[in-house]
């Protein structure tokens, strides 16, 4: 898995790239942690090139749109999100707890 950021004038993007297993989800967790400690909590998630997104992964996922979303202070938005990533979503129910975008430019403009 590799995972690049960037940061923007009000949100940061994170690109994820390959498998987010129990594995490497903790380098994703390390990568939200990093932005929240320095003191950023809107972030775009861009999943375009994401293969597969065990539960581990998105169990980082909601540990970081919790930690966003606490005292308003922002929120994990995705982009780009593949069929069987967002097949994956419906099935467990999170649909609801995340906006998700066709494209970063929107994500990003969310903010």
């Amino acid at each position: 898995m590799e995972i690049t950021t960037q940061q923007f004038k009000h949100c940061d993007m994170v690109n994820v790239k390959g498998r987010v297993d129990s594995y490497t989800a903790p380098q994703l967790a390390d990568a939200l942690e990093a932005i929240n400690k320095d003191g950023r909590f809107k972030i775009v998630i861009d999943m375009n090139e994401l293969e597969y997104m065990s539960s581990a992964g998105f169990r980082v996922l909601l540990i970081g749109q919790r930690n966003c979303k606490h005292y308003n202070r922002g929120e994990i938005v995705l982009a780009r999100v593949p069929k069987n990533i967002y097949d994956a979503f419906e099935l467990t129910g999170f649909t609801p707890l995340f906006k998700m975008f066709d494209d970063e430019t929107s994500a990003v403009g969310n903010f």
